[in-house]
């Protein structure tokens, strides 16, 4: 299965000077520069009626540009019959709450079972989009709301906006630790130096900036609300734990459970049984890809999450109410 790419337009005078591939990328914006120009490496963009497949060729302004391409397939990754609970879902995009445990890109070890997999058996014209048309990931045993683009232009836009900062993404946390008010940590975020599979802080790293507010304070937890202002790997995980402040449950930054002194047997049983990372995609809004209007979707905390805070909420009581005995 393949798409069929097809667009003609002029050449305004505003081009006049500017190279063939920077003309046809204020042209038609809806791709990408990457894209446009293996179109025309390919011989897939004519300029009035010949192929031209020199990028630096200068343009006047007033040629007739036609592009006919051809998006192939990507058929190495298998449709899999997988349920998704769809949020919302229009002709371009749909938005997802990912469930804790589903991997969203096949990779070593994850074959398939991932949510592209899934992505595909519900819409299989996503297999001429670019990794199913997943434009943000979430780790594996993060839940919450993600966007998924359904078509090239609208994958296009998302990516643009995600690097403009024009999408707002924020998180709910349980952290280790009381934590006394909200703050920002503004550090880089690089590849660990020894450990490759993960990530840390690193002044060779990518500027990453997490905001963070308090939302409830227990006796040694804080319940947070986190907005992203860039999307790194692990991002709010490896910030939290530079600032001694680990997620609860993470297996990689969060070290072992910190129970509070006389737990109840039901906060210790949670804690110490916890093991993913409490981190929950809460809220994500941006402006539609196509239509530009301005959408906000909001997903519940899961199960185990809210149990988690339940406990948390019912051993600050209990320990309050003791010291007034």
């Amino acid at each position: 299965m393949s798409e069929i790419i097809q667009h003609k337009d002029i050449v305004p005078e505003s081009c006049l000077g500017k190279r063939f591939d920077q003309t046809i990328a204020i042209m038609f914006p809806d791709y990408s520069r990457s894209r446009l120009k293996d179109w025309i490496v390919a011989g897939q963009v004519r300029v009035n009626g010949d192929v031209l497949i020199i990028p630096r060729e200068k343009m006047y302004g007033g040629e007739e540009i036609e592009i006919n391409a051809t998006v192939e397939a990507e058929i190495r990754f298998e449709a899999q019959n997988i349920p998704l609970n769809i949020i919302y879902e229009d002709e371009y995009i749909l938005v997802i709450n990912k469930p804790v445990g589903l991997v969203v890109h096949p990779g070593a070890g994850n074959p398939d079972g991932t949510l592209l997999n899934a992505l595909l058996h519900h819409y299989p014209q996503l297999n001429v989009v670019p990794r199913a048309g997943i434009v943000h990931r979430l780790d594996k045993d993060t839940t919450g709301l993600m966007v998924v683009a359904k078509t090239i232009p609208a994958q296009t836009n998302l990516v643009e906006a995600l690097q403009l900062r024009e999408i707002t993404r924020e998180y709910e946390a349980v952290a280790n630790g009381v934590m006394t008010a909200g703050g920002l940590v503004d550090e880089p975020i690089g590849r660990h130096s020894t450990k490759r599979t993960q990530m840390a802080v690193s002044f060779i790293g990518r500027p990453s900036v997490t905001h963070y507010r308090v939302m409830e304070k227990y006796r040694l937890h804080t319940r947070l609300r986190l907005r992203l202002e860039t999307g790194r790997t692990h991002q709010i995980r490896v910030h939290m734990s530079h600032i001694t402040h680990p997620l609860v449950g993470d297996p990689v930054y969060g070290g072992r459970p910190r129970p509070p002194k006389n737990s109840t047997e039901a906060l210790l049983f949670k804690l110490r049984g916890f093991k993913r990372q409490a981190l929950h995609a809460a809220m994500l809004s941006l402006f539609h890809p196509i239509t530009g209007e301005e959408m906000t979707w909001h997903a519940e905390l899961p199960e185990d999450f809210v149990e988690l805070i339940e406990l948390l909420q019912e051993d600050t009581k209990l320990n309050a109410e003791d010291e007034y005995l």
